[in-house]
């Protein structure tokens, strides 16, 4: 399912917006790749089992071509000759990606929140100036500062600012070492599942 030719498609868990389904749409956009998004359906593979009524598990599905979209599908051609290793090992990378963000998605509170602080007096302009990408380095770390309040997951900062995740977690962890964020200890968005 994850090492064929075709783009990524991802099928949406029956509840359609939970955590899962949302890092994996984030991750999809960030990753460079082609992907479709399709709604969910009760037929496929097995997340249709885990997202019945019964259970009702935020279980979507992460593949490349879907089932029967393609010709050697349930048939004697459908074996290991169509498995690209550049596409499963991408698919890995991808799935290796989703882990990290369920265990990384926490929410902070910025210690300074009464306008934005003086990010050269911080010595903060030495983890963001000096590379091609510093004006995106820059604006991730004022999305975080400014989404910063204890409600917010590092997952809804990246979708609003259209950063990509490990970005905004980099500026997280730079500016926790500042002490311009905190954890939130009462909810740490752990509960993005």
């Amino acid at each position: 399912m994850l090492g064929d030719p075709g783009g990524f498609t991802y099928k949406k868990s029956r509840q359609a917006n939970s955590g899962t389904d949302k890092i994996l749409i984030n991750l999809l956009k960030n990753s460079g790749e082609s992907y479709k998004v399709i709604d969910f359906f009760p037929y496929g593979y097995d997340e249709r089992q885990y997202c019945s009524p019964g259970f009702n598990l935020p279980v979507g599905c992460l593949m490349r071509t879907p089932f029967a979209e393609y010709p050697e599908y349930h048939t004697s051609a459908d074996n290991m000759e169509l498995v690209r290793d550049e596409q499963l090992l991408n698919s890995f990378n991808l799935v290796k990606e989703f882990v990290t963000v369920v265990e990384d998605n926490k929410k902070y509170i910025n210690t300074n929140p009464k306008c934005e602080p003086q990010l050269g007096n911080r010595g903060l302009y030495e983890f963001i100036g000096g590379t091609n990408d510093s004006h995106r380095r820059q604006l991730a770390m004022l999305w975080v500062l400014n989404l910063s309040d204890g409600t917010n997951t590092l997952l809804d900062i990246s979708e609003r600012g259209g950063i990509p995740f490990a970005l905004v977690k980099e500026m997280a962890d730079i500016l926790v070492k500042k002490n311009l964020l905190k954890e939130n200890e009462v909810k740490n968005g752990q509960d993005t599942l």
